[in-house]
């Protein structure tokens, strides 16, 4: 199977899929049947992202199923830390020893709608007029990929999540934030670009 990008570092293996549609994606052989049900209604393509992933983990732990829990996916046997994101035509996993959030988002102009659901007034001074689109690309990517560490039904992308300012030259050290009443966990992201795409990784 043709990687598109590896992403690895010390402590975790992170790999991108591209969709061929030369590449036999069996649902019988990949899917976990646990899965079965919850996939029934899918879109072909969302199944088809669902597949990639399952064979992307196939090749790095071929024992291993990816299961949920309230939403959240997790391996099992639980001997590593999972995290996935598709868009299509790209699939991506993560796999690592600590906790780990990966988010892939495409750029598109459509999501200078919906700032305020994310972002407050206060965390945009920083953004240039020309390049919005990108910056806040990013600010979701990474609040999407702290969600995916630290996550809960009551909080909100907005309320619980802060992305610290930066600047488009140094997105490997950018500086974010998980915080409520009881904790406050500094984290850092790695973004990187590809074919019209932000792909952001946090860890633990």
């Amino acid at each position: 199977m043709p990687l598109y990008r590896d992403f690895s570092d010390d402590t975790a293996t992170i790999l991108v899929w591209k969709y061929d549609e030369n590449e036999e994606l069996n649902l019988n052989e990949l899917l976990e049947p646990e899965n079965a049900e919850k996939v029934k209604d899918y879109h072909p393509k969302k199944l088809l992202e669902v597949l990639m992933v399952r064979k992307l983990l196939k090749g790095l732990k071929p024992n291993s199923k990816i299961l949920y829990k309230d939403r959240e996916p997790f391996l099992s046997p639980k001997d590593a830390e999972i995290s996935i994101t598709h868009s299509f035509p790209f699939a991506a996993i993560a796999i690592s020893k600590n906790k780990i959030g990966i988010d892939i988002e495409k750029f598109n102009p459509k999501i200078l709608r919906v700032i305020d659901k994310f972002t407050y007034e206060n965390e945009r001074g920083f953004i240039p007029f020309d390049t919005e689109v990108v910056f806040y690309t990013i600010i979701w990517s990474v609040k999407e990929s702290m969600y995916k560490i630290h996550h809960s039904k009551h909080w909100s992308l907005k309320k619980h999540y802060e992305v610290r300012p930066f600047e488009l030259k140094h997105l490997h050290h950018i500086q974010c934030r998980v915080h409520d009443d009881q904790i406050s966990d500094e984290l850092k992201a790695r973004v990187e670009f590809f074919d019209e795409y932000c792909f952001t990784i946090v860890e633990e």
